[in-house]
């Protein structure tokens, strides 16, 4: 009888999901996305975003990507909403194209908010400050590998 009392509604249980969601998109992806656009477009009105496509150009060439494609890197370690919307602003911009896309997207899932998980779950399970470095490597070095796969892929 009290189990019963305790089920919820299908209806109660789809409301209290969808408003997860829209807290969560509030919350946390909309303002990542959003600032991802500010900065970008703060850096390319500055001239700034040359600068910085220039400085990894060499590296980002291995992965077929122009130098501004380091940004989405940069941004996907601190927040993966933010690496999309780092995205999309040089995809509007002209600096990135599908194919761009296509390569990075990988790599900024797997290497995306590393350094929030960093803090909400590392400290939560004790594991030494030591391997950080360690962890924060192999999450590069994936998203790396990754790239040069979609590279070879497309």
């Amino acid at each position: 009888m009290a189990e019963k009392a305790q089920k919820q509604m299908l209806t109660d249980i789809f409301v209290g999901g969808a408003r997860e969601g829209w807290n969560m998109g509030v919350g946390s992806i909309i303002p990542n996305v959003m600032m991802a656009f500010i900065v970008i477009k703060a850096l390319s009105i500055t001239g700034a975003m040359e600068l910085f496509g220039n400085l990894f150009a060499p590296l980002m060439g291995l992965f077929g990507v122009p130098g501004e494609g380091a940004a989405v890197l940069m941004a996907s370690f601190m927040s993966a909403g933010g690496g999309v919307g780092v995205m999309m602003s040089l995809f509007a911009d002209g600096v990135l194209s599908g194919e761009h896309l296509a390569i990075l997207a990988p790599a900024n899932y797997l290497m995306g908010s590393t350094v929030q998980y960093a803090g909400r779950l590392l400290g939560v399970v004790s594991i030494e400050a030591r391997f950080y470095p360690i962890m924060f490597g192999l999450v590069t070095l994936n998203g790396f590998i990754a790239m040069l796969l979609m590279r070879v892929l497309i």
